[in-house]
């Protein structure tokens, strides 16, 4: 069982027959009342975000889920096959399970899989990569005064703007979290 005292980001928990992650929770007092913990939540399953409060102490129930190190092989109809390097078992998650991470899969590369009730449903993915430029689009000098970017696709099909230095050829690193170009990799 988990207790409030024990959350955390990041933190699994099964409510109400759903699983959810802990994207930010606080612990706060008033003073004619009891304890209370206030929390967003995101549905692993609908991508949800929801948010409640819980009294101080409230237990819930550990969700049965597993994380495995696999090994990204490729796509095929929608689906993304990965590998156990362990027991050479390999599986397919459709792409609308991904979410946006299928944009940053490279093939060979090693990735968490979150199994969830024996079934595979997410990819967590590193804070960045870095990924090969494979086309730029014209960057244009204007007068102003900020950063100019220009698009470039990279490797995997991602879109990203860059900045004009940027060329074909080149591997820059991207952050997976905001898809936004971090520097030249």
């Amino acid at each position: 069982m988990i207790s409030t005292v024990d959350f955390r980001k990041g933190l699994r928990i099964k409510l109400e027959g759903e699983i959810y992650s802990i994207i930010n929770f606080q612990h706060a007092r008033t003073a004619q009342r009891r304890a209370f913990v206030r929390t967003r939540l995101k549905n692993l399953k609908t991508g949800a975000v929801l948010e409640k409060t819980f009294a101080a102490g409230e237990t819930f129930k550990e969700p049965d889920f597993e994380e495995k190190k696999m090994q990204y092989l490729y796509q095929n109809d929608g689906e993304y096959y990965f590998m156990d390097t362990g027991s050479f078992e390999q599986i397919g998650i459709p792409e609308k399970r991904l979410g946006g991470a299928h944009c940053f899969l490279q093939e060979g590369g090693e990735y968490k899989i979150l199994f969830i009730e024996s079934a595979p449903f997410n990819v967590e993915l590193p804070a960045a990569v870095v990924l090969k430029v494979t086309s730029v689009g014209p960057g244009h000098r204007g007068d102003s005064v900020t950063n100019l970017l220009k698009e470039a696709i990279l490797e995997t099909g991602f879109v990203v703007k860059v900045p004009l230095f940027i060329k074909e050829g080149d591997k820059v690193k991207v952050d997976t979290r905001t898809n936004e170009y971090l520097e030249r990799g």
